[in-house]
């Protein structure tokens, strides 16, 4: 399973590393160390989190006021296979993103919980990348 450092992690949750920082000081995310001593978060327990933070919504002090891109860097946060057809969520900061595609394109992208994917919103339809 894919670990995130502390900065990843932030950009994935769309906050600062301070933010971050604080959060696994509080122990609102489960961290461990390294080899090298760097502290990280596993994929599926930054998945979880990231489904906290986004029903959340976002701190006040951390809103952002720009405005939308088409282009969501986050975590897989789910995968539902069905027989041929299948759903995708990803959780890009606040904002959490369903995508039904293929059953075929999940498993050729690789796509598993915990893992970064980028959901690209073209009209009605989200696309995913795999990072």
């Amino acid at each position: 399973m894919q670990s995130y450092t502390i900065g990843q992690a932030a950009r994935l949750l769309g906050v600062s590393p301070d933010t971050a920082r604080r959060w696994a000081d509080a122990g609102r995310v489960a961290t461990h160390r390294d080899e090298g001593g760097r502290r990280l978060i596993r994929g599926q327990d930054l998945a979880a989190f990231s489904i906290e933070v986004g029903q959340s919504g976002p701190d006040p002090e951390d809103a952002s006021y720009t405005s939308a891109r088409n282009a969501f860097p986050g975590i897989v946060t789910g995968v539902q296979l069905g027989d041929v057809a299948a759903q995708v969520e990803i959780q890009a900061g606040p904002h959490r993103l369903v995508s039904l595609l293929t059953c075929e394109a999940v498993e050729e992208l690789g796509l598993e919980v915990g893992m970064q994917a980028i959901a690209r919103v073209k009209s009605t339809n989200v696309h995913i990348d795999r990072t």
